[in-house]
């Protein structure tokens, strides 16, 4: 095998060891976080460490924020020059420092303990300033760096923010935060168009047509909506059928005009939810070789979809 992999895999390993050690030492404290930032949820959860653990909490707290649990970073050095007023009693602090002795925190620590704000530390050191100061410690087991000197952090960042999406999702867990709470903190980018409805692309101004309607009327309702199909419904407003531009063709003949919309339509066509999400239904368009389906709500059309607009909203 390459050395060079060799080493790659073993720093993996020693990382994959980290984490299994955090696994197993995982217990009360882990939970009391949970519940003090779920108490809390008229707040931020603060995030705040310096050096390496600074740039993994940026992270933490993007996660926070992007399944349902308001948060933002707070640089420990930059709240030391005004920023602490940033931090109010409704919020939790959750610093991140592996020997828990960091000096730019302390004053952070200080003002927090001051005005009764909670504090969750993620730490190695539980006899530290930031371990004494804090509500709630999550301590991580005592496990070398991958780094050949054991200086660079490395494992220990890893477990750091496995913790922190282990608390992002337990939160995410606990609030039941759904597929469509997702959707409306991820408007944009691959994640918003996945999560798209179909009641988001649909139209609503459907062609309708009764059972009994004349062809000449069925014409004129599907010439003035241009959706190239007209759905039949019964006396009851339930869909029956749908008549497409290539019913027209293939049925037409000398009598066609004399003919009722029950008679040129197709029988049970395909329908969809609108609560379906739109990426399924460009799925069930493109699998049928059909243009558009009908959105139907207790069995009485609502809406309909055209593969167009799937397209232009980058389903294809």
């Amino acid at each position: 095998m390459n050395s060079d992999l060799e080493y790659a895999k073993s720093v993996l390993k020693q990382e994959i060891a980290g984490l299994e050690a955090m696994y197993w030492s995982l217990g009360d404290s882990f939970v009391s976080a949970v519940e003090l930032i779920y108490k809390k949820r008229d707040g931020h959860v603060i995030v705040s460490g310096m050096g390496k653990p600074g740039h993994i909490g940026k992270k933490i707290s993007a996660t926070l924020s992007s399944v349902g649990t308001p948060s933002f970073f707070l640089h420990p050095a930059e709240a030391s020059h005004g920023d602490l007023g940033e931090i109010s009693e409704k919020d939790t602090l959750l610093v991140l420092s592996l020997s828990g002795n960091t000096q730019e925190l302390i004053p952070m620590l200080s003002y927090a303990n001051r005005f009764g704000i909670d504090v969750i530390a993620i730490t190695g050191n539980p006899e530290s300033v930031l371990a004494k100061s804090a509500n709630v410690v999550i301590l991580m087991p005592k496990i070398d760096e991958a780094c050949p000197y054991n200086l660079a952090p490395t494992t220990t960042t890893t477990i750091m923010l496995a913790l922190g999406d282990a608390l992002a999702l337990s939160l995410l867990n606990k609030k039941s935060f759904t597929r469509d709470d997702f959707k409306n903190l991820h408007p944009g980018g691959t994640l918003g168009k996945r999560l798209l409805k179909v009641m988001d692309l649909m139209h609503t101004d459907t062609p309708i047509v009764k059972e009994n309607a004349p062809m000449k009327d069925v014409l004129i309702e599907m010439t003035n909506k241009s959706f190239g199909c007209a759905c039949v419904v019964d006396d009851e407003g339930k869909i029956i059928g749908i008549i497409t531009d290539g019913d027209l063709r293939r049925k037409m003949d000398l009598d066609f005009l004399n003919k009722t919309a029950r008679e040129i339509m197709t029988p049970d066509p395909k329908v969809v939810s609108e609560d379906m999400f739109a990426q399924e239904a460009t799925k069930i368009m493109n699998k049928c070789s059909i243009t558009s389906l009908l959105v139907c709500r207790d069995e009485k059309p609502c809406g309909i979809i055209h593969i167009h607009d799937c397209l232009r909203a980058g389903l294809a």
